[in-house]
């Protein structure tokens, strides 16, 4: 797969794509391909978060981070929408 290039506004200039499109089994566990694997550096055992964002009580995106990337991504993701609501006084 190619990869879908998205711009993001809340990544300040990164870039995110779709790089596969998975299938989740009848035990309902999913497999990454081995090359996102090796592109992502995951490790055996390694610690993934799953984050979700929720339209109208229903998840509607899930990603994964690196746990250890964790408070870095959540820093640059919702700073921004937390320096626009304390600017607005909502």
């Amino acid at each position: 797969m190619s990869g879908l290039t998205l711009s993001m506004a809340s990544c300040e200039g990164d870039t995110c794509r779709i790089d596969a499109v998975i299938t989740m089994d009848a035990k309902g566990q999913f497999v990454l391909p081995k090359d996102l694997r090796e592109k992502a550096n995951f490790k055996p055992n390694e610690k993934i978060a799953v984050v979700v964002c929720e339209k109208n009580g229903a998840v509607c995106c899930i990603m994964m981070v690196k746990a250890e990337c964790l408070a870095g991504a959540v820093s640059k993701t919702l700073g921004p929408m937390l320096k626009s609501v304390t600017k607005e006084g909502i």
